[in-house]
């Protein structure tokens, strides 16, 4: 079975305080948008030739150890509820940017869920693959649904938000600074705005740059300059909305349809314009 799964960017994002468990609660909008990875999995019918988890990965490089892979975690994790799943080989084609705001270890990991729920007939409902996704991460649970979501608690309490951007292209921009999530939860500083993204997400998109903002970016700016000049540089290109995604590195935009966006960035920077 081969899945895509997708990207996502927050559409503001505060980060309001630190909870007693160490973790923050926060408030943004999910949107998801397509840029996808690329996801096999198959039935193992030799485990005995696996000694480790056969997990093989191409394009972009994947860091760290396979045990801690999301896709790896979530077949063990479903492995302990039903013990007569069989084997599994994971393959990942990597193409959404690492450590970049973008929620795609994530989604690599929700989608794998599904495909498991999928190829082995455990029927298991949304509500009960959230569940299972919300221990992964706390990002995952957005893309068993993949929809427009107002997300509280640490990003796993979902609401379906009424956003349509189908009318819009996207514009999205990573200059390779790999940004430590925690590193970026630690500079933050928590805080209550004035208004909830929930009735800020309803105002025209034209007006989102005065409004939608993500507390990340002031912290992330300040010792990472480079990524303020990427959102600059869209505004200048004629974005009618931009801003950091996640606690960075990646820089999305939105721009009216039809117009003609001359991205001029390093041959380094990952840029992809992206059709709604």
């Amino acid at each position: 079975m081969i899945t895509y799964p997708n990207c996502k960017i927050n559409l503001g994002l505060h980060v309001l305080e630190k909870r007693a468990d160490g973790y923050h609660n926060l408030e943004t909008i999910f949107y998801p948008i397509p840029l996808c990875d690329i996801l096999e999995i198959i039935e193992n019918k030799t485990p005995e030739d696996s000694p480790s988890f056969p997990l093989t990965t191409s394009g972009l490089q994947i860091q760290g150890n396979v045990s801690t892979n999301l896709c790896v975690k979530a077949y063990k994790l479903l492995k302990k509820d039903f013990p007569k799943m069989p084997w599994v080989r994971v393959h990942i084609h990597k193409i959404i940017p690492i450590g970049a705001g973008l929620g795609g270890g994530s989604s690599n990991g929700a989608f794998a869920l599904d495909m498991y729920n999928r190829l082995f007939q455990l029927g298991l409902s949304d509500e009960q693959l959230m569940r299972y996704a919300a221990t992964l991460g706390s990002d995952c649970a957005f893309f068993i649904k993949n929809k427009p979501s107002y997300a509280t608690g640490r990003g796993e309490m979902l609401e379906e938000a009424a956003v349509d951007l189908s009318g819009y292209n996207f514009a999205v921009v990573n200059p390779g600074i790999y940004i430590n999530t925690g590193d970026a939860f630690r500079e933050v500083k928590p805080r209550w705005p004035e208004a909830s993204l929930a009735q800020l997400i309803r105002l025209p998109v034209n007006e989102w740059k005065h409004v939608l903002v993500n507390d990340f970016e002031a912290s992330v700016f300040e010792k990472h300059p480079a990524i303020r000049q990427v959102k600059e540089a869209l505004y200048e290109a004629g974005a009618i909305y931009a801003s950091m995604s996640g606690s960075g590195s990646t820089v999305f935009a939105i721009f009216e349809k039809g117009a003609n966006a001359s991205l001029q960035f390093p041959p380094h920077y990952f840029v992809r314009h992206l059709q709604s």
